[in-house]
């Protein structure tokens, strides 16, 4: 039997979670994976209201969908962000904008809720992003001293760690989306911040394997790499289009736009090799969810989120459970 396959539902948050999970389950998806915006969960209500909770699971149980995890992505960005420009005042409420450590502390209250919030609603894995106050020291000049990676890293532990202890006191684990502008973006800076932390069994990764692919990195590696901590899993595809005049920093063109050396393809259509990942997810053990991020600014999402679907579902496949030459011997 196949993995669950489910939709996140961030990029769709202009919806609200009763029309979309009544569409979700037309397309054929099994179960959503909530965003922690728009109507599809509200952190704070789910942390201290059971009957917020049971509502929002009766939506999906009205459509025969399941929740595997819910997904605070843009909360957990400002935890560690610099929040110094108005970029990240769209996150938080209203009355944060321009203030950086107001909107930290309340980002750092709605992670703990996060783990407050899934665990009534009967979960176990909160995704989502960290922040890094250090990303913007990726190029190495002005000149960038051991000592501020350092301190980033230890700024890392320091405001992640007490959110950490709210989710091993409610038996719920992290699951951090592997990208660009996080702490951990790479294999090195994963097993990094891993270490930062003491290797605290709550933390672990959200595989997302086309942040790895444009960046060069081969998803699968980062499977086997940290095999016991693949919490999660997004399918999401990604096409590199280096022509010898574009690069893989993006060139400060928007997704979608001519020219940049790459971009997010929905599923099938970019380059990551999922035969692959399925192999190395079924070598590890992973029996979670396949969870669908669709985006692709050259499609029309509600195609692309039914031929998703149907591609994860013929894409996934079970280990076997014999060695195929054992019958030699009969």
């Amino acid at each position: 039997m196949g993995r669950p396959v489910t939709l996140f539902t961030g990029q769709w948050a202009d919806l609200s979670l009763a029309d979309l999970a009544k569409k979700a389950a037309s397309w054929g998806y099994e179960g959503l994976e909530l965003a922690c915006w728009g109507d599809h969960m509200d952190v704070f209500k789910a942390a201290q209201d059971t009957e917020y909770c049971k509502g929002q699971l009766a939506i999906l149980e009205e459509n025969n969908l399941k929740v595997f995890a819910i997904s605070n992505h843009l909360a957990g960005q400002l935890v560690c962000d610099p929040n110094n420009d108005s970029r990240s005042d769209m996150f938080a409420p209203a009355d944060c904008a321009g203030d950086a450590e107001k909107k930290r502390a309340w980002a750092v209250e709605a992670m703990k809720n996060s783990a407050r919030a899934a665990k009534n609603m009967g979960l176990k894995i909160v995704n989502g992003f960290t922040g890094s106050s250090i990303w913007h020291f990726i190029y190495s000049f002005p000149p960038v001293s051991d000592q501020m990676i350092d301190d980033g890293f230890k700024f890392f532990a320091d405001m992640w760690n007490p959110i950490l202890d709210v989710y091993d006191e409610c038996g719920v684990k992290f699951a951090l989306e592997v990208h660009p502008t996080e702490i951990a973006f790479d294999i090195v800076t994963a097993r990094r911040a891993l270490e930062a932390i003491g290797n605290r069994e709550a933390f672990g990764f959200n595989f997302d394997p086309s942040h790895l692919h444009w960046q060069l990195v081969d998803p699968v590696f980062f499977l086997k790499e940290f095999a016991d901590r693949i919490y999660h899993v997004h399918m999401k595809d990604a096409a590199l289009q280096i022509d010898g005049r574009s690069g893989i920093l993006g060139s400060h063109l928007n997704f979608g736009l001519a020219g940049r050396g790459w971009d997010f393809r929905s599923l099938g259509h970019g380059g990551v090799d999922f035969e692959e990942i399925i192999r190395a997810l079924n070598h590890i053990g992973y029996t979670g969810p396949l969870s669908v991020e669709w985006e692709d600014c050259g499609m029309d999402r509600v195609r692309g989120a039914i031929e998703a679907c149907e591609f994860v579902k013929r894409v996934d496949f079970s280990p076997s459970t014999v060695v195929f030459d054992e019958a030699f011997d009969k």
